[in-house]
C-alpha cells in the first residue's frame, strides 16, 4: 500500500490496534478480567466468560464499552488497576515506532484519536512515551460520543480544524472508518493485523496496511 503524502497535511493515528498491539486488550479483557471477575465471584473461568460475553456484547459501539469506570462499576472490579498489573505487555505494534518519528519529521499535523478512556491512555503513555510524537491527543471521552459515530469527527473538526480532504485516517475499526468517511475524511487506511498474535484481517471495504513499512516510502 502507498500513500502519496503529497496530497496529506494532517495524519490521524488510532491508538489500539494501530501504533500499540491490541494483543494486550484482546487478552486483557478476554483472559484477565474473567479470571478477576471468577475468583471475586468463586465461579469457574468458563461461568465468568458465560456472564461476561453478553455484558461486553450490548455494549460495542458505545463510550460505555471504552469506559473504564463504567466497568469498575458494573464488574466490582479495579478495571484500572487491573490494566497496570499487565502493563509490561503494552507493545507498539512492528514498525508504529519508526512511523511515529518519521512522521514527527515530516511536520505534518499528527493528532491521536482514541476510544481509550483517560486512565488507559495514561497507563499507555507512561509505558511507550507515544505522546512526544503527537501535536495533540484526543479521547472520545472529551467529546461524550465514540468514534463510530460521526459527531465525534464534528466536534474533533470543530476543535482541531483540518482539511477533510488532506487528512488521513488509519485506524483498525472499520464501524469507526466507515464513521469517517461518511464524515467526509478522503484518505482512510484499515491495520489488517491489529493483534501480533492472530491472522490477517483484510477488508474490501477498505485499503489495508500490515505494517507501517508500506507507508514510510516517500513521507
Amino acid at each position: 500500500m502507498k500513500v502519496d503524502w503529497n496530497l496529506i497535511d494532517t495524519v490521524l493515528l488510532d491508538m489500539d490496534g494501530t501504533i500499540l498491539d491490541l494483543k494486550f486488550d484482546n487478552y486483557f479483557w478476554q483472559e484477565y478480567v474473567p479470571s478477576n471477575f471468577a475468583r471475586d465471584n468463586l465461579i469457574s473461568i468458563e461461568s465468568a466468560k458465560a456472564i461476561l460475553k453478553p455484558l461486553f456484547k450490548d455494549k460495542e459501539g458505545s463510550l460505555d464499552w471504552y469506559c473504564l469506570d463504567y466497568w469498575s462499576n458494573e464488574l466490582k472490579l479495579d478495571i484500572a488497576g487491573l490494566k497496570s498489573e499487565l502493563s509490561e505487555q503494552i507493545l507498539y505494534l512492528p514498525y508504529a515506532f519508526d512511523f511515529l518519528i518519521r512522521l514527527q519529521q515530516s511536520h505534518r499535523k499528527v493528532f491521536l484519536v482514541t476510544n481509550a478512556h483517560r486512565a488507559s491512555l495514561s497507563l499507555k503513555i507512561t509505558k511507550t512515551n507515544f505522546d512526544n510524537y503527537f501535536d495533540e491527543i484526543v479521547s472520545s471521552h472529551d467529546y461524550g460520543v465514540p468514534k463510530e459515530h460521526i459527531g465525534f469527527w464534528d466536534q474533533l473538526n470543530k476543535n482541531h480544524e483540518f482539511d477533510k480532504d488532506r487528512a488521513i485516517l488509519i485506524d483498525d475499526s472499520f464501524s469507526v472508518l466507515n464513521s469517517a468517511r461518511n464524515f467526509g475524511i478522503k484518505h482512510l487506511l484499515s491495520v489488517s493485523k491489529p493483534d501480533s498474535n492472530l491472522p490477517l484481517r483484510l477488508s474490501t471495504d477498505f485499503d489495508c496496511i500490515i505494517d507501517f513499512r508500506e507507508l514510510m516510502v516517500g513521507l
